[in-house]
């Protein structure tokens, strides 16, 4: 019922429509101009093996960017990441009850974008130093503490601090556990559907494998808010359980206070 409510499906489609017409143009702008190759990011989201990182690195060939992107041209890109984060906000504020704050709503939205990029620089050097290791169980661990910590802080940033941090860990930390089992499962099967597809369809075939990945992100984000929301609740809910439960045996023990076998 919660699904169908918050349309699950819906906004993760809508979600990956937004990150291809808009979030990626502003992520090619931004990687670029900071001296960072869009594809290793991109293909290091993946998880992809070296095969399928080739075709996204053909995929993003671009040349210099100097010059040739115009103020308007900017704040289109900047709109169109900002919209991603919207989305975003949106779930996050119906899933925890949070009005919403209008204008103010966009400042958190442009410093979660911040925090998206941060997040991916750190991912990116940890990834680096984790590979000489060759153990994927410590990456997997490592990589589960990092998402976890980016959807936390993800949680308490988009929706300004009204949610206490103990209360959103539960949706962070679901959320991490779901972008682990999708990187997983994203680096033994989107790396030979990318590798086949270009073969077969060149480009185009790349591009579709990578929308059907963030279809699957948005599906992961969602389900990740709502198993912890759940859990949240369940929560709530056995804790008066408990605290009354604690006090009818108060009570029983003060009318007998003589125990007998």
């Amino acid at each position: 019922m919660r699904l169908t409510a918050l349309d699950f499906f819906g906004n993760s489609f809508q979600l990956a429509a937004l990150a291809v017409l808009c979030f990626f143009p502003f992520l090619i702008v931004v990687t670029t101009a900071l001296g960072r190759d869009t594809a290793t990011v991109v293909a290091g989201w993946l998880g992809l093996d070296e095969p399928a990182a080739k075709a996204v690195a053909d995929l993003f060939k671009i040349g210099s960017i100097s010059g040739s992107v115009t103020v308007l041209g900017t704040c289109l890109l900047l709109l169109g990441a900002v919209a991603v984060a919207g989305v975003l906000q949106g779930w996050y504020q119906r899933m925890f009850d949070v009005p919403s704050r209008g204008w103010h709503d966009l400042t958190y939205r442009l410093l979660w974008l911040a925090v998206l990029f941060g997040y991916g620089t750190i991912q990116a050097v940890v990834a680096r130093a984790l590979g000489s290791f060759g153990d994927a169980v410590l990456q997997n661990v490592v990589g589960f503490i990092l998402a976890t910590t980016f959807w936390w802080t993800t949680v308490e940033v988009l929706l300004a601090g009204s949610v206490r941090w103990r209360t959103s860990l539960p949706t962070a930390a679901a959320t991490g556990a779901c972008c682990i089992g999708l990187g997983v499962f994203s680096a033994r099967f989107f790396s030979d559907q990318i590798v086949a597809n270009n073969q077969n369809y060149g480009p185009i075939g790349v591009v579709m494998v990578i929308l059907s990945w963030l279809v699957a992100v948005g599906v992961v984000v969602h389900l990740g808010s709502v198993l912890g929301g759940l859990f949240t609740e369940h929560r709530g809910r056995s804790r008066p359980r408990r605290r009354a439960a604690g006090s009818m045996g108060a009570s029983a023990a003060a009318e007998d206070p003589v125990r007998r076998p």
